[in-house]
């Protein structure tokens, strides 16, 4: 192999380095792009299941303006960070921990080269898509189903519909006659006044539970990004 190797001129053994070099450049510049704009700019995004029903559906792909170029320059400023009342939003649980600079930069390595297949966090199964209704310092309740909100230092309050600046339906689930509104999942939700880092987000389909009614408010620190187009499929794009 050495004397196979010798045949070649030190010319060619430089133009093969060079060649080299080049296709690592060429990677690292590809990567470093890919990068910055899945965490600071935007990023794709699956629903999994039915929760959005009747607005979105299972399966359907979705382009997320991602918050984090914001968040880098916020300085701990929460309003740059906050989408109006009826975004659909992506929720990020393992944005609360810190998962360190080295970590997050061998993990976009990891999914970069494995076409998002796998990664060093797990963060897969925790993402999740749900409606945006309050913000922080809203006073909510909550009445068959439909969330009743008042802006702080407002008089009075309005339904979650009037305060979005996009039209969208619910699918409030059948609830037999018999079910008390003391019952848990009823619609039903006493006045809860939101801190100054909280919002509240819900599924549009409301038999539907995996949201703020279960886990409470979530923090604006977990709110990853705004979807803004669906592109998949295509008789149903749509910018939101």
């Amino acid at each position: 192999m050495f004397s196979k190797w010798r045949k070649y001129s030190y010319a060619a053994q430089k133009q093969q380095r060079n060649k080299l070099y080049l296709v690592l450049v060429w990677l690292a510049a590809i990567f470093v792009l890919y990068m910055a704009l899945n965490n600071f700019f935007f990023s794709f995004k699956i629903l999994e299941n039915e929760s959005m029903r009747p607005a979105l559906q299972a399966g359907e792909r979705f382009i997320v303006r991602s918050y984090g170029f914001s968040r880098l320059f916020s300085k701990g400023s929460e309003g740059s960070l906050q989408p109006d009342r009826g975004s659909i939003v992506v929720i990020d649980p393992s944005l609360e921990r810190d998962q360190g600079l080295p970590v997050r930069i061998a993990d976009n390595l990891v999914r970069f080269f494995t076409a998002q297949r796998t990664g060093l966090i797990n963060r897969e199964n925790r993402i999740y898509i749900k409606r945006l209704v309050a913000l922080p310092g809203d006073e909510i309740s909550m009445k068959d189903f439909v969330l009743r909100v008042k802006p702080a230092g407002q008089a009075y309050g309005l339904t979650e519909y009037e305060f979005s600046a996009r039209p969208y339906h619910i699918l409030p689930p059948q609830v037999s006659p018999l079910w008390d509104e003391s019952l848990p999942f009823s619609g039903t939700m006493d006045t809860l006044v939101l801190a100054d880092n909280q919002c509240f987000v819900l599924s549009d389909d409301r038999s539907n539970t995996n949201d703020s009614r279960t886990w409470g408010p979530v923090s604006t620190n977990i709110i990853a990004g705004k979807v803004v187009f669906r592109y998949w499929p295509f008789t149903r794009f749509e910018q939101f």
